[in-house]
């Protein structure tokens, strides 16, 4: 099993700045998913930058969800000199 996401920052140019319970932070581009159904949604960036942690996964107000599988699979570990500029 994965670990559940904890804590989400929508950052700059649709990536999410994650931070898991196994003490992992990632980055989450959500790029390639902006052009996929409902997910187009998100391009809209004051609803992008309204996302939220529920139950471990990252959700948005109009229901739109990713589960902490697809975001902790898909994303990349940030490298310690690139966290400083992200925080």
């Amino acid at each position: 099993m994965n670990p559940y996401v904890k804590k989400v920052k929508p950052i700059e140019n649709y990536f999410l700045k994650l931070w898991f319970d196994n003490e992992e932070q990632k980055i989450f581009d959500l790029k390639p998913y902006l052009n996929k159904g409902i997910f187009s949604q998100l391009k809209n960036i004051s609803l992008f930058n309204s996302a939220r942690v529920v139950s471990g996964s990252v959700e948005w107000p109009n229901g739109l969800d990713l589960s902490y599988d697809t975001l902790y699979l898909e994303s990349q570990t940030i490298k310690e000199s690139t966290q400083k500029s992200l925080n």
